[in-house]
């Protein structure tokens, strides 16, 4: 097995990790010289991290560990180029633990073992080990069982980065023995600093606003691809006194051309995808949705989009969709691309020919508006729960009728409204799908509140007492 510094090495070369240079090291600084601005850039101090707020914040999780030096096993579960490395390395400086890294795309159980045996001696010596497995969910379950053993017994903190979902991915053994953080990609905002960063290191001419609009679409959360593009950037652009639109254009080609997130582009084609959908053309759909695949939008994004049409455009018509729409997402986790796109185009197809309805989607929009105005009425007495005794002296539930046991499960002239506010109809179902069901059974439910109450309201006609 090759030493934790030769992985250290090897990672760097693959992933672009962080290497110290030690003392003596003649090639040290051309070796930094010479790195990718990523690598120049990667944070040696947890201050210098960028993005990743709601686990590094003050009081969070990782922030927490970082400053107690408390070790734990972990899954690092993020998109690329978001630092799942970078804090793995950081949290071996942090606690000054020997560090292994193994690359799951080329180790086997064999490297497994070595690690253990190089993790044993570092404890022999008073020094804690970390082995850091990148892109973990390539490990079959023996590979990943033979971690087991040694993270029970402490020999070793285990990190694994993976992109996929660990759920599906990672052993359930391994899981129950880790923490799952999981990782965001950067906001925009956060790709600004970044940039700002950058643009120092290389002491480069200003970005203009409308270039890094589209550098920042492009990288889509991605810190190294964003890196690596503003790198190229300038180093093609020459000496200019602004790095603007067109050199951007002409840095990066048809990559930007063809897919630009940042810009119309983007926005327009997903509205197109939206619009065939909602017009019932699979064809369209089909057509729209290649298009994005094929200009490298990320199909989580479209996958969250068709989710979203599965309520909004079809609703109750046919309750099928969302669930189709959830099998498509889930199916994509486990397969990626391109496999997992077919199931994406399966889900697009069944939306787009599906009956319509917007009225779920209208009503919502209707009550969140009555909410907003309305103010917050007292809850009636009759519907209130009363877990105590004291609730049930106020009379807390008090006269509420149970529905089941009522004919057909249905209380005919029960209130579900605030006291004094005439009930409004938001759901109006369409004429169309499983909703024209829906809609007959509204109706006779209508029918039969109104028997009750006209029922209730109408007067006493018994036998007259003087008879």
């Amino acid at each position: 097995m090759t030493t934790s510094r030769q992985n250290a090495l090897f990672d760097a070369d693959e992933h672009g990790a962080d290497l110290p240079v030690p003392p003596g090291d003649a090639g040290g600084a051309a070796l930094d010289a010479a790195a990718p601005l990523a690598e120049r850039l990667r944070p040696h101090h947890l201050d210098e991290v960028i993005g990743q707020t709601h686990l590094l914040g003050p009081g969070k999780p990782l922030r927490v560990a970082f400053e107690q030096g408390r070790l734990h096993s972990m899954i690092l579960w993020g998109p690329p180029g978001v630092g799942k490395t970078t804090l793995a390395r950081l949290m071996s400086q942090a606690v000054k633990a020997h560090f292994i890294v193994l690359s799951a795309v080329l180790a086997g159980v064999k490297d497994i073992r070595e690690a253990v045996v190089e993790a044993e001696r570092a404890r022999a010596a008073g020094q804690r080990t970390i082995v850091f497995v990148d892109e973990v969910h390539r490990f079959n379950k023996a590979q990943q069982d033979a971690f087991l053993p040694h993270v029970e017994s402490g020999l070793f903190t285990f990190i694994g980065a993976t992109t996929e979902n660990p759920s599906f991915e990672v052993n359930s053994a391994l899981l129950s023995r880790a923490t799952v953080h999981v990782l965001r990609a950067l906001e925009p905002a956060e790709q600004r600093q970044l940039l700002a960063r950058a643009q120092a290191t290389l002491e480069a001419p200003p970005l203009s606003e409308s270039a890094a609009d589209r550098l920042i679409g492009y990288a889509d959360g991605d810190a190294r691809r964003l890196l690596n593009a503003y790198e190229n950037l300038v180093a093609q652009a020459g000496p200019v006194a602004e790095l603007d639109e067109s050199s951007l254009e002409r840095s990066l080609g048809e990559q930007l051309r063809r897919y630009d997130k940042g810009g119309d582009q983007f926005y327009d084609t997903i509205s197109a995808l939206h619009k065939s959908v909602r017009g019932s053309d699979p064809d369209a759909a089909m057509y729209w949705l290649a298009r994005m695949l094929d200009g490298g939008v990320d199909p989580r994004y479209i996958i969250r989009r068709v989710v979203r049409m599965a309520s909004e455009d079809i609703g109750n018509a046919d309750p099928r969709a969302l669930r189709i729409a959830l099998d498509a997402a889930e199916t994509f986790e486990r397969l990626g691309s391109p496999e997992g796109e077919l199931t994406l185009a399966q889900a697009v197809v069944y939306l787009a020919v599906a009956p319509k309805s917007n009225a779920v989607y209208t009503a919502w929009k209707a009550v969140r508006a009555f909410v907003a105005q309305d103010g917050t009425r007292p809850i009636p007495i009759h519907l209130r729960n009363a877990p105590t005794k004291l609730m049930k002296n106020l009379g807390y539930g008090r006269a509420y009728r149970y529905a089941h046991d009522e004919p057909g499960a249905f209380a005919a002239g029960e209130s579900y409204w605030p006291d004094g506010l005439s009930p409004p109809s938001f759901y109006q179902p369409v004429p169309r799908g499983l909703e024209l069901r829906i809609g007959e059974k509204l109706a006779e439910l209508r029918r039969l509140n109104e028997v009750a109450r006209q029922a209730e309201s109408a007067p006493d006609t018994g036998p007259d007492p003087a008879d």
